[in-house]
């Protein structure tokens, strides 16, 4: 197995750095992930436990797509056998348990083809998520610029907890939203949960993740 690519590496931590920002109010405490491909069918995810805002390398785990993706096709499986996914997944078996939305990250960079991914719980966006309108007011534009950097359409997934099946509804949005519109999208809308930026840059992630706050003060200032 190649070395972790360091460059990736910082950049990861940095994109998690800026999503986590207090005064951004993207995501607090333990809230949000974000990954990484790293092109050799192994990807970088943030490890359970770990903060946005203070990260560092430790609080990353490289993990094996190919088990986590198997996974997503046994929704059946038990939370304990989930956890043994998970735990077999790590390319060092020495490293933190990654994420339970490890499966989430690997739908969007196997089978969406993103390169880089960041999921938050952006107050300003759940203001509108947890709603009665859901992800409704997301789906019609206001602006130009959330059109250039969000994409002119948004993949929406219903609430579903967190773990193995989130990932099988993001699977079924993710499929039909390629078979509709010819691409993957460039955000995730999970209602009462929070938006995912799928990105080909870790640039693209952070634009994506501020311009949806922007969007979203926009559209509660109209409510």
């Amino acid at each position: 197995m190649n070395p972790i690519p360091q460059d990736i590496l910082h950049r990861l931590i940095r994109l998690s750095h800026e999503l986590g920002r207090e005064d951004r109010a993207l995501a607090i405490l333990g809230e949000g992930n974000t990954s990484a491909d790293l092109g050799d069918d192994t990807f970088l995810v943030k490890a359970s436990g770990s903060q946005l805002g203070t990260i560092d390398e430790p609080g990353f785990t490289r993990v094996n797509a190919a088990p986590v993706l198997e996974a997503i096709d046994h929704p059946e499986l038990s939370d304990d056998e989930v956890r043994k996914v998970l735990e077999a997944s790590r390319v060092d078996s020495a490293a933190r348990l990654p994420s339970v939305e490890t499966f989430l990250h690997a739908l969007c960079l196997k089978e969406a083809g993103a390169k880089w991914v960041g999921h938050t719980h952006p107050a300003s966006v759940l203001g509108v998520l947890c709603s009665k309108l859901g992800a409704e007011p997301f789906q019609r534009h206001i602006f130009p610029d959330e059109i250039v950097v969000c994409g002119r359409n948004l993949a929406v997934v219903p609430y579903v907890d967190p773990g193995i099946h989130l990932a099988v509804a993001v699977r079924d949005s993710l499929r039909k939203f390629m078979d509709e519109h010819g691409a993957a999208p460039k955000v995730i809308l999970m209602v009462n949960h929070g938006p995912v930026a799928l990105g080909q840059t870790d640039r693209d992630v952070l634009n994506i993740m501020l311009m949806l706050d922007k969007w979203a003060r926009i559209l509660v200032s109209n409510f």
